[in-house]
């Protein structure tokens, strides 16, 4: 594995609960179809399992609407992984089910004991660094934690800051390739992605900024044809999946799955 920033052999996913109706949203634009989470879910595992790696598909967990958000409850890296310490009070629990997930995967398993709080829709994995943005849900002092853990792995931390209004710093941003970082211009203007290849995603269409670069593909919410287009015309294969009712609930590519 040569570029470990988005290529990988393994993913885990967690199929949508009933309960997913409930789930956490900064604005009610209304509820998600349970049946059109369950395609589109189905479509994502799909497109990961067609570049040859292997998905670990989990049970839903009707005690927790936001399950299906696996991203935020760990940090996946090739040295280890680490379980994160959510900032919603309703998540903390999805964590304890992730755990014996993971311990399986690596042997060397960490976690963010607290008292601060980081959630990985705001950790950005490059070639060269872990970008960590400071959210409603990620504070200084989680940021501070892993920055310590990911530090004896070798690895630089840069903290930088989710735009106001933004749930995740990954809402506005995501890893192309090693060096290449697709974005929102509200986030690219504030210089966080200097020394990058920043594609800023086409005007109106921020909610596209959210994508994941996974081996040769890159899976795409579907519905944002201009900057769809650009990434096609910059060499990708893009992928694009309904994200619809995810995206009720916040939702994008990159929080239904942790890879590694």
């Amino acid at each position: 594995m040569t570029n470990p920033s988005f290529e990988f052999s393994r993913a885990i996913t967690r199929r949508p609960a009933a309960s997913i109706i409930d789930g956490l949203r900064a604005e009610d634009t209304g509820s998600p179809s349970l049946t059109g989470m369950l395609a589109a879910h189905q479509a994502y595992v799909a497109a990961l399992k067609s570049t040859g790696a292997q998905v670990i598909e989990l049970d839903p967990l009707e005690a927790f609407p936001d399950a299906v958000f696996v991203e935020d409850t760990a940090l996946c890296l090739p040295q280890g992984a680490i379980l994160m310490r959510p900032g919603a009070p309703s998540r903390m629990g999805e964590v304890a089910h992730m755990a014996p997930v993971l311990r399986d995967c690596y042997d060397d398993l960490r976690e963010i004991k607290g008292p601060g709080h980081i959630e990985g829709g705001d950790i950005l994995v490059t070639g060269r660094e872990v970008l960590v943005g400071r959210s409603d849900r990620t504070d200084a002092a989680g940021v501070a934690e892993l920055a310590e853990i990911v530090g004896e792995w070798g690895h630089s931390l840069r903290e930088v800051f989710t735009p106001p209004g933004v749930l995740h710093f990954k809402t506005d941003c995501s890893l192309m390739d090693a060096e290449t970082i697709l974005s929102t211009k509200r986030l690219s203007a504030s210089g966080c992605f200097d020394g990058y290849k920043v594609l800023d995603v086409a005007e109106g269409e921020e909610a596209a900024a959210n994508a994941i670069r996974f081996n040769n593909l890159v899976l795409f919410p579907a519905g944002f044809p201009r900057t769809a287009e650009m990434l096609s015309n910059a060499g990708y294969e893009v992928v694009e999946i309904d994200n619809s009712d995810c995206a009720k609930l916040d939702g994008g590519m990159s929080c239904l799955s942790l890879r590694f």
